[in-house]
């Protein structure tokens, strides 16, 4: 049982998580925020791994991940960052990246540490299906390391059917067929497609992220999955007030 399963068992309903970039606002901000998170009381934390070529961000994460490898932020300092509150950190931690840059670090390489940092679940928006069935996912059940696979708007019954049976920790549904970022409150035409996802009846636990910004969209799209993700409304709140200020932000909308 992973990490995120655990949690589940414990608590099923109105998780958020939070997602934040590595390296951001400065260098060495990573293990102050994950603290800071960890004190006001989120389900569990997306930790970004910042890239110069993202798949599925917005501008303001676009931003955060330039911001932090203008820091010197690299793979490296990242997994010494997070060694560092491996022993302290209680909540479930989730890695999201792409897959070049597990390709480039090393599969084997990338994995190994990514398991000594106590992680078990990763996002990699851009791995193909074809591509995890065929090597990804003997690789990733030889470390014990769960990936979660996104569905949006677009996607079929059929490929939804088949990430529900592969699926260990959440699917992720991604709010609309667009990148990350606020955009105001959630639409009729999303309430259905929550519905339509929802009344799939699946096995796995639902998560919906892009777009969920504030204490309004996060209790709307708690009606129709287990919790969801706050990335962009984060960022940038945390580019504006530094890290300090967490709570302030959080309180809010878990209140």
């Amino acid at each position: 049982m992973n990490s995120i399963q655990e949690l589940f068992q414990k608590k099923d309903k109105n998780l958020l998580s939070i997602y934040f970039t590595c390296g951001y606002p400065k260098l060495d901000d990573t293990t102050k925020v994950i603290t800071a998170l960890e004190k006001s009381a989120v389900d569990f934390i997306e930790v970004g791994l910042p890239y110069s070529d993202p798949l599925a961000d917005g501008p303001t994460i676009q931003d955060s991940s330039q911001k932090a490898l203008e820091n010197g932020i690299n793979l490296d300092l990242v997994f010494e960052q997070l060694m560092e509150v491996k022993g302290s950190n209680k909540t479930p931690l989730v890695l999201m990246g792409y897959l070049n840059q597990m390709l480039k670090y090393g599969e084997d390489k990338f994995c190994q540490k990514v398991v000594e940092c106590g992680i078990d679940t990763v996002i990699l928006p851009d791995l193909p299906m074809v591509e995890f069935e065929n090597h990804y996912k003997a690789l990733f059940e030889k470390y014990g390391i769960t990936n979660v696979f996104l569905i949006t708007p677009h996607t079929s019954e059929e490929r939804i059917r088949k990430i529900d049976s592969y699926s260990k920790a959440f699917i992720y549904v991604v709010a609309s067929a667009s990148i990350t970022g606020a955009k105001g409150d959630i639409s009729n035409n999303q309430v259905a497609y929550f519905e339509r996802i929802k009344n799939m009846n699946l096995q796995s636990k639902l998560i919906i992220g892009f777009g969920i910004s504030d204490k309004q969209t996060f209790t709307t799209a708690c009606n129709y999955a287990n919790g969801t993700i706050i990335g962009s409304a984060f960022i940038k709140y945390l580019g504006k007030n530094g890290v300090d200020k967490i709570d302030d932000f959080i309180k809010p909308i878990i209140s």
